[in-house]
């Protein structure tokens, strides 16, 4: 029915996760009708997001133009504990409960449908990291579903043997749900209940 700019934008904000095509329509009706400045602010930002942002060299959280993450430069972290997830999404969660130690992001969880491999996830790094002596617990906050809990134990079973303190996130999170949309008392009390992994 559209043509032109008009349906390519339509196109391709229906390409992002959780934007339908209704809701695409919207969003480019919306751009349509605001003030040409408030346009170029968006795709500016769409821009810089892009061409500035890097992954941490420690962590691979996200991180400004190849420097460290929030988190790996600050010296008042407890560099002993270590929190495992899978995307730097949940990062955001889970710093809302007020933890103080470092995080390790692995890119994703085991699904061999999709392709995703031990080979894919960043687990050489984890493991790199631990051998240089520093890590003494790791706190496995995988999304709770089959995949999020085959890479926890596939997580477990590496750095068990390694001397490690692995634990899970506790009960309190539903199952098939993402960390992402936990509120903080319910992501606290599952950070304050976890338990270790029995391998």
């Amino acid at each position: 029915m559209y043509t032109g700019p008009l349906r390519s934008l339509i196109d391709e904000l229906g390409r992002l996760p959780g934007i339908g095509p209704k809701s695409a329509q919207r969003i480019a009706f919306h751009v349509l009708k605001v003030p040409g400045e408030d346009a170029r602010r968006l795709a500016d930002a769409i821009i810089a997001v892009k061409e500035r942002t890097t992954l941490c060299e420690i962590c691979f959280n996200v991180a400004d133009s190849g420097a460290l993450c929030a988190v790996c430069s600050d010296d008042r972290r407890d560099p002993d504990v270590i929190c495992v997830v899978e995307d730097p999404r949940d990062i955001v969660a889970v710093e809302r409960t007020g933890f103080r130690g470092r995080y390790h992001v692995l890119g994703g969880a085991l699904s061999p449908l999709d392709g995703i491999g031990r080979e894919q996830l960043r687990l050489r790094e984890l493991l790199d990291r631990v051998n240089q002596g520093v890590i003494r617990e790791a706190i496995v906050c995988t999304n709770p579903t089959i995949e999020g809990e085959a890479t926890a134990m596939l997580v477990a079973r590496e750095l068990t043997p390694l001397g490690v303190t692995v634990s899970r996130l506790a009960s309190g999170l539903p199952v098939g749900g993402d960390l992402e949309y936990a509120d903080e008392l319910t992501l606290g009390r599952a950070l304050e209940g976890r338990r270790p992994l029995e391998v």
